[in-house]
């Protein structure tokens, strides 16, 4: 395989992952919006049965007006044969044979409009059906995803309440390192002061022929001396 083409494949598999990352993404809102889609056919589905309920019982009340125009042309059919005239019975049969050709056509159109009525039906019920159970699932994702964003939120805050507990932490202690180097630093200095303070005294004790460097060579030699006597 060749640069470019690896390069053009590489591109294609980023653009997939770019577009399936993106449905993710609004996965509840195209889930929604499928829903509207299927819930405005399933509505058209309703106005197409209504119209075949109408055109099938159209076609029925004709069937019946038919038929009753047949049976009145057949007592004027007979009646005609009763009175002998043969001639108005045959032209009566005609229009009789015309008018159960009709009946024949409407009543095939009626039982078609019939057979659309109920595939239409069972159609829009199970539709029904199947959009229910598809919004009661959509209702229990959204659900699932807000107790989920919930959840990421308070992890979210915990984790930050633990960084920020943990900073506190360390800065309490730079501070008490602080105050110990500090206190170090007080009691040095009240040494050095009590120090400076304690030479001064001896000075001035010298000074006045008191006291003096016990352990001197003077203090030595008199103790040699008094061994000796």
């Amino acid at each position: 395989m060749g640069l470019l083409q690896k390069l053009f494949t590489a591109a294609r598999g980023a653009a997939t992952e770019a577009g399936e990352h993106i449905v993710d993404q609004q996965a509840l809102r195209i889930l929604d919006q499928e829903i509207r889609d299927a819930g405005a056919e399933l509505r058209r589905a309703k106005d197409a049965l209504t119209e075949v309920m109408a055109k099938r019982k159209l076609a029925a009340n004709k069937v019946n007006d038919l038929r009753t125009t047949v049976n009145n042309y057949e007592q004027h059919a007979l009646q005609a044969l009763n009175q002998g005239n043969e001639t108005l019975a045959t032209e009566v049969a005609e229009r009789i044979a015309q008018l159960e050709a009709d009946m024949q056509t409407e009543t095939a159109l009626e039982q078609e409009f019939q057979r659309s009525e109920v595939s239409l039906r069972n159609t829009i019920s199970k539709t029904e059906e199947s959009l229910k159970r598809m919004q009661q699932q959509v209702h229990t994702v959204k659900a699932t995803a807000a107790v989920q964003k919930a959840q990421a939120a308070v992890a979210a805050r915990h984790s930050g309440a633990n960084s920020s507990l943990q900073g506190a932490l360390g800065s309490l202690e730079r501070i008490r390192q602080r105050q110990t180097e500090q206190a170090a630093r007080f009691e040095a200095a009240d040494e050095l002061q009590a120090a400076s303070t304690s030479d001064d005294l001896d000075a001035k004790l010298a000074a006045a022929g008191i006291g003096g460097k016990a352990g001197g060579g003077e203090d030595v030699l008199a103790r040699l001396k008094a061994r000796q006597a």
